[in-house]
């Protein structure tokens, strides 16, 4: 039986047109979203987009890696020198400490964070996959990592060129440096993103790589210091401590470097021994970059 209409409930359900059209625009798919992911994210390697404060540490690491650079082109033109003191790919092993400080600092950045804030999901729910997920960060960490090699390189090669050394040799051997910079932006980067993505606290990540990095240094360190304590200052390494060097990425590429351009000089030379061991450090840098690759496809499909 209905009720009288004094009694009956207001109808307070109400329809407004608001005007809304669905979106039928150009969808730039999933290569834009890709790419978008990558600017994002070696932005972010620098602190851009982000607070003043994330900007100091990156910037600073820059300012200490090109700021040598700049000193040693200043008192290049103020003496007139025929040739540079020190080679471009040597430069960077010299600077090895503040890349991966820079490493260590960044790489946990760009991985743990998504991974604490429980992010990587809502990037999956959008056109990007997995695959292209881990190829924009690590790429985005490679370049970030490049570019912070790249800019004491120019700086050191235009200085020569304005000192009048010989443009042959210089472009030869700052091409040799830029060689060494594209190694050091792969080999170390991939172990260190491996190891960042691991954990989704920072600081972790950080004292992870650091360490990691660090401590292969020192051993290696320790076995070459004792190694060239057997034999003369203007002598050659013997051999069997060159293989020691394996167990750090950044004492790879710089004996690799070496062997490639033969680079360095007297005890402390590192180099891959002959060429059988040019072959094996080159075979054990690719396995690291692409087992580290791997081993991140891994991370992120159970993510």
């Amino acid at each position: 039986m209905s009720l009288p209409p004094e009694f009956r409930p207001a109808d307070t359900g109400v329809i407004h047109d608001i005007g809304y059209r669905g979106y039928t625009g150009p969808r730039l798919g999933r290569g834009y979203a890709a790419r978008s992911l990558f600017t994002q994210s070696l932005r972010a390697a620098y602190g851009l987009g982000r607070s003043g404060k994330s900007k100091v540490l990156p910037m600073l690491v820059l300012g200490v890696a090109t700021v040598p650079a700049l000193i040693i082109v200043a008192v290049a033109v103020v003496t007139g020198v025929d040739k540079l003191p020190v080679d471009y790919a040597q430069y960077l092993s010299s600077i090895g400490l503040v890349v991966s400080i820079f490493l260590a600092s960044q790489a946990p950045v760009l991985f743990s964070r998504d991974l604490r804030h429980h992010t990587v999901p809502l990037y999956f729910s959008r056109p990007i996959t997995r695959t292209d997920y881990v190829r924009a960060k690590f790429g985005a960490m490679a370049c970030a990592q490049l570019l912070l090699m790249l800019a004491p390189l120019l700086v050191l090669y235009i200085g020569s060129l304005l000192v009048g050394l010989k443009f042959g040799d210089q472009t030869a051997h700052f091409f040799y440096g830029l060689t060494a910079a594209v190694l050091y932006a792969l080999v170390p980067t991939s172990v260190a993103v491996v190891i960042a993505a691991t954990t989704p606290r920072r600081g972790f990540g950080v004292a992870a790589i650091m360490g990691y990095l660090a401590v292969s240094t020192a051993v290696v360190g320790v076995v070459i210091g004792m190694a060239s304590t057997t034999v003369g200052f203007d002598e050659p390494l013997p051999t069997y401590p060159q293989w020691a060097v394996l167990l750090s990425p950044g004492g790879l590429v710089e004996s690799l470097t070496n062997e490639l351009f033969d680079l360095g000089s007297g005890t402390a030379r590192m180099h891959a021994p002959g060429g059988l061991g040019l072959l094996v450090f080159t075979l054990v840098a690719v396995a690291m970059v692409a087992g580290s690759y791997r081993l991140l496809l891994r991370r992120y499909r159970n993510v």
